[in-house]
């Protein structure tokens, strides 16, 4: 299988498995919160990626240098999910998923600085179709007509989040090149899961499933789950593929998450997130080549 055809696959990957978890982590923040959330199903995720040890081989040799950009990367997915979660509870639902794709954005950004890496004229305006596409079906724009930018809530976090996403994906590449897929989704997983412990003795939250139906619990297992499988897979296909083209397929994960909003919970679709849905579904085809 060529290069090309894996970085394709990995960032559809992504698009559907962070479309599909966060259309259900939205669902079930506002039912247990983002925090119980968010730590529950990084904790189903990690166990899952612990089988994954028993399957796959690797080599527990790591330096000084990774072991420091492990701590850093953990720190930072771990915030940029916090930071999202948190404008998505105060603010604007489609605003802030529509800002949230600038995470891709930040991550095009280093890589193109500071990485090197470059795309094609022709993946250029993939990319960018992607991207457009991703905000007009992300955005309420009958909403934004009536009340125009004033739902402005959640901004601020929201764009904390997507730089935090955005560094996290260069960070993470760099770890996958040294360590490989499995030990740098392990190792973040972990990070993640001692920051959240960390930060909710210090904020003083609660994060036991108190008063939760079983339904839920497993539901949120599964997210976990779900989640971990998608981040090895992005981080197997950054082993030979570039983040620079992997990042912008899987930042149209908001078409996935309108599209399950509007067949689950009924949401209606604008003729402009209908074109949203198309631009991006044609710029992801047009990234493969």
């Amino acid at each position: 299988m060529s290069s090309a055809i894996i970085t394709l696959l990995s960032g559809l990957a992504g698009m559907f498995g962070w479309g599909i978890y966060d259309f259900l982590a939205g669902v079930y923040s506002k039912k247990i919160g983002p925090h119980k959330t968010l730590f529950w199903s990084q904790l189903a995720g990690l166990f899952f990626v612990l089988l994954l040890i028993l399957v796959f081989a690797f080599n527990l040799n790591i330096s000084f240098l990774t072991f420091f950009l492990l701590i850093v990367a953990a720190i930072f997915y771990c915030s940029g999910y916090l930071f999202f979660m948190r404008g998505f509870e105060i603010g604007n639902i489609s605003i802030v998923a529509a800002i949230m794709n600038l995470w891709a954005v930040f991550t095009m950004l280093i890589a193109f600085f500071f990485m090197g890496q470059r795309l094609s004229i022709l993946q250029s305006i993939g990319v960018l179709m992607i991207i457009s596409g991703a905000t007009l079906v992300s955005l309420n724009w009958n909403d934004i007509k009536k009340n125009g930018f004033q739902l402005s809530l959640g901004v601020k976090e929201t764009i904390l989040g997507a730089f935090f996403f955005g560094v996290f994906w260069n960070i993470s590449e760099v770890i996958t090149e040294e360590i490989g897929w499995l030990l740098t989704t392990v190792f973040v997983k972990i990070g993640v899961i001692i920051f959240l412990l960390l930060l909710s003795f210090l904020l003083k939250r609660e994060l036991r499933l108190t008063k939760v139906s079983t339904k839920i619990k497993i539901i949120v297992v599964l997210m976990g789950i779900l989640e971990a499988g998608v981040v090895a897979i992005v981080n197997f296909g950054l082993t030979i593929g570039d983040a620079i083209l992997i990042t912008p397929i899987a930042s149209a994960l908001s078409v996935v998450t309108i599209t399950m909003a509007i067949i689950f919970l009924k949401d209606k679709i604008t003729k402009l997130q209908g074109l949203g849905i198309i631009s991006a579904i044609s710029g992801i085809i047009i990234t493969g080549f």
